[in-house]
């Protein structure tokens, strides 16, 4: 989220959780200032994500003093025991995004659930990408037929779109899903009628 309007558009979509990405390099980064604005947009039951990217302590005890949030995702290169480092440091519960590939990548993924409240699996994005996601890549959903749970609950990312979700969620068993690029119509700016196709047809 990077407006009041994708916010609202979040909202008035059913969606549980809206999200805030701290990472310079991506083209949907806020600042502090920027997401503490928007989190007061943020109506109650609705979750208030904060994405980065293997952000040290001083980045991240200055991001939970500046901006009211609900969940930790780490979506960097993180290990477990980082994960629970951070968790036990800021009280949060947080989400640890996997990326996948091939099915060796599965195996990392009861490592990282012993340790997070909850799992984002994800596409693994390309060698030398600039971006750990949002770009726009699914990944074989079959890797993870029959997968319907691991011991903490989990969100299926990648490549996700109105078009597609259903089929993605109809072949992986995901009872929650996320989406970026999926429901923009430029990079980075988020389209409400996209959000909307996307709810409704996740929800299908």
């Amino acid at each position: 989220m990077r407006t009041t309007a994708d916010v609202a558009a979040a909202a008035s979509a059913g969606a549980s959780y809206v999200g805030f990405v701290f990472y310079p390099k991506s083209p949907r980064n806020v600042s502090f200032q920027e997401a503490n604005a928007l989190a007061a947009d943020v109506p109650m039951g609705v979750a208030k994500v904060a994405l980065v990217v293997n952000a040290d302590d001083a980045f991240l005890d200055a991001l939970t003093a500046a901006v009211p949030l609900d969940i930790l995702q780490l979506h960097g290169s993180e290990t477990p025991e980082r994960v629970a480092e951070v968790k036990a440091r800021y009280g949060l519960p947080v989400m640890k995004a996997v990326g996948i590939a091939d099915a060796s990548d599965l195996a990392q993924i009861d490592a990282y659930a012993a340790v997070a409240d909850q799992l984002l699996i994800d596409a693994k994005p390309p060698k030398n990408a600039d971006l750990p996601g949002g770009n726009g890549l699914a990944f074989d959903w079959t890797l993870l037929a029959g997968r319907k749970y691991w011991t903490v609950p989990w969100m299926l990312a990648g490549g996700l779109t109105p078009d597609n979700v259903a089929e993605a969620v109809r072949r992986t068993g995901a009872t929650q899903v996320d989406v970026s690029s999926g429901v923009e119509g430029d990079v980075g700016v988020k389209d409400a009628s996209l959000i909307a196709s996307f709810v409704t047809a996740a929800q299908a």
